[in-house]
């Protein structure tokens, strides 16, 4: 599990006036819940953009006066105008206490479908899942090997480990091998051409 180191300054308000001062410093302001009390700070940007601007799950130690506290981020508060980073949302990992968290979903292996042309189209690139910090995974794997062109793998074949529960439904595509425009042509016309074939002797029949 990468775990990023994320140095922290505390905040001393919490009105609109200090908030506005924070951001003009250059601090996004961030909370961080799910301990014994919300604890009120903010990061700089490019200390947590690592975090945030990245297809892997990742978490964070916030480092706030020589206090650590390790967490995952739960919500990230954009303007809607510049696309800055408003707000961000921080739950803290405790030992044994259930969480939800969204870790990306990899394909594994070379499908049938693909190794005869077809092409792998994945559909869900991330999975919610409920675990606790100790059985806690950067990622889930579902293998893809025996998929054929046009069949998909869905979240019920995924290799789910111990400790996890997996939130989506079960019957949920997670990727599908398609059938190149092609191949789709090369088939219609072998059927266009079979059908003639089976045609021909009933019409020399009917003569």
């Amino acid at each position: 599990m990468d775990i990023v180191k994320v140095p922290a300054v505390k905040r001393t308000g919490l009105g609109k006036a200090e908030t506005k001062r924070f951001r003009k410093t250059g601090v996004i302001p961030v909370v961080i819940y799910g301990g014994k009390d919300n604890v009120h700070c903010g990061v700089k940007k490019n200390d947590i953009k690592s975090l945030i601007y990245t297809p892997e799950f990742k978490l964070a130690e916030v480092d706030l006066d020589g206090s650590k506290h390790k967490c995952l981020i739960k919500d990230i508060q954009f303007h809607p105008v510049t696309d800055e980073i408003m707000h961000i949302d921080l739950l803290q990992l405790v030992d044994k206490k259930p969480l939800k968290a969204q870790v990306p979903v990899i394909c594994t292996g070379v499908s049938v479908g693909q190794k005869e042309g077809g092409k792998l189209q994945q559909n869900l690139r991330r999975i919610k899942i409920k675990t606790t910090p100790e059985n806690l995974v950067n990622k889930l794997t579902v293998n893809i090997e025996s998929l054929e062109l046009g069949q998909a793998v869905r979240v019920r074949d995924i290799d789910v480990i111990d400790g996890i529960q997996v939130m989506n439904p079960g019957a949920t595509p997670v990727a599908t091998i398609e059938v190149p425009r092609a191949l789709k042509s090369a088939a219609a016309a072998e059927d266009a051409a079979e059908e003639t074939a089976e045609a021909e002797p009933a019409a020399e029949a009917a003569e």
